[in-house]
C-alpha cells in the first residue's frame, strides 16, 4: 500500500510541476503610449511650453545681434575710447553668457515638464501590464526586447494591455 502511494505521488508531482509551469510575457510599451488619448494633452501642453521659450530665446537673440550691429559701427568709429569698446564688448558677451544659460535653463525645464506630465500616464500603463499579469496568470512580463533569447512560449501582452485601457 505504501509503495502504491509513493508511486501515485511520484507521478503526481512531476504533472503539478508542469501544470504550475511559469508564464512569460513581453509587451511592447511605446505603441500604448502613442495610442494613450492623454499623450496628446501632454504634447500639446510641452510645444506651448516650448514656444514661449522660443520667443523668450528669439527676443533675447534680438538683443544680442542689436547690441553686436552697434559694436560693430563702434569699433569702426576711430574717435570712440577704447574702454567704451570694451565695455560694449564685456555687454555682448554678458548677453551671449545669459542666451546660453537661459537655453540650458529651457530645456532641462521642459525635461522636467515632460517626466512630470509623463508620470500619470505611465503609471497608468504600469498598472494596466500588473492587472494583465495578474488576470492572465504571467509569472513575468518584460519589455519587448530586453531579453537575449526568447523562447516561441512568450505570449506578447501588448494587445491585452491596450485592451485592459480600452486603446486601439
Amino acid at each position: 500500500m505504501i509503495k502504491k502511494t509513493i508511486a501515485a505521488i511520484m507521478i503526481a508531482i512531476p504533472m503539478l510541476v508542469a501544470a504550475q509551469a511559469p508564464k512569460f510575457g513581453t509587451v511592447t510599451v511605446e505603441p500604448i503610449l502613442e495610442a494613450m488619448p492623454e499623450r496628446a494633452n501632454v504634447q500639446t501642453q510641452l510645444e506651448t511650453a516650448s514656444k514661449t521659450y522660443e520667443d523668450e530665446y528669439k527676443k533675447l537673440t534680438e538683443e544680442l545681434d542689436k547690441k553686436y550691429g552697434e559694436f560693430q559701427k563702434l569699433s569702426e568709429d576711430k574717435t570712440t575710447p577704447d574702454a567704451i569698446k570694451e565695455r560694449r564688448m564685456q555687454e555682448i558677451q554678458e548677453l551671449q553668457k545669459k542666451a546660453q544659460q537661459f537655453l540650458q535653463t529651457a530645456q532641462q525645464d521642459l525635461q522636467r515638464q515632460q517626466a512630470q506630465l509623463m508620470q500619470p500616464i505611465e503609471e497608468k500603463i504600469m498598472t494596466a501590464i500588473k492587472a494583465v499579469g495578474q488576470e492572465n496568470g504571467f509569472t513575468f512580463i518584460l519589455p519587448e526586447g530586453v531579453a537575449a533569447y526568447q523562447s516561441t512560449d512568450v505570449q506578447d501582452v501588448t494587445p491585452l494591455v491596450k485592451t485592459k485601457l480600452g486603446i486601439k
